[in-house]
């Protein structure tokens, strides 16, 4: 499989906030968000081609039992159930990051899905080139599905302003057994300017409809930075 890297940082986003993880970031994705904030792993795609048994000795480097399947998008490596099966059996707890259009048996112990609205399509970037194989993708509704089936799981909506929850409310509309527990905003941006303009807005968002807000704690920590 393709690795971008292997670092160890603190979990920012979702149920997990702060705790110390292991991030295995897969490089290649099937999408191309416009905001995208690993284009090394999605837009410009790069790494090394590792085994199973290489990534597993990379993990094992770092003190942490939280080990986090990354992206890009982890769910089109072939090789993600493996690793998933072989981090299991040596006790980490696995998050898996995906954007919810692929499925793949694997191990895990909490799917984080993010279902792309259409503010993530790139319709002006390198001349929308992306553009429409990127919306007829992004959202692929019995895939999610299955992951809320099979366990614990997050939806993670990136916010970029109040029109979308339009969008937001359509889907959720479209699945079975949606707990607004398992629903989280989270603003767009790459700064903590960026996320603060649209947190206080968004937070008002949450606390009428029981959802949660999600912040971005390693970017106040680190801003955008590569590996952190």
């Amino acid at each position: 499989m393709r690795v971008a890297e292997v670092f160890h940082s603190i979990q920012g986003e979702g149920k997990l906030t702060g705790v110390p993880s292991v991030f295995v970031r897969v490089s290649g994705c099937n999408l191309r968000c416009v905001w995208c904030d690993t284009p090394y792993a999605s837009w410009e795609p790069e790494g090394e081609d590792l085994s199973v048994d290489a990534v597993v000795e990379r993990v094992r480097r770092f003190p942490s039992k939280h080990a986090v399947l990354t992206g890009g998008e982890p769910m089109i490596s072939p090789e993600i159930g493996p690793l998933t099966r072989r981090l299991r059996s040596e006790d980490y707890h696995i998050t898996i990051e995906t954007a919810g259009t692929v499925f793949h048996e694997v191990d895990c112990d909490l799917a984080s899905v993010s279902p792309k609205l259409s503010n993530s399509t790139p319709h002006g970037r390198e001349g929308g080139r992306f553009a429409e194989s990127h919306e007829r993708q992004r959202l692929n509704v019995p895939v999610i599905q299955r992951f809320m089936d099979d366990g614990a799981h997050q939806l993670k909506f990136v916010v970029d302003r109040s029109a979308d929850m339009d969008e937001v409310d359509a889907l959720l509309e479209r699945l079975r057994g949606v707990r607004p527990s398992n629903v989280m905003l989270m603003p767009q941006g790459t700064t903590a300017e960026a996320l603060g303009a649209r947190s206080e807005w968004l937070v008002e968002i949450c606390k009428a409809r029981g959802f949660v807000f999600c912040p971005r704690v390693h970017i106040m920590v680190y801003g955008d930075a590569r590996g952190r």
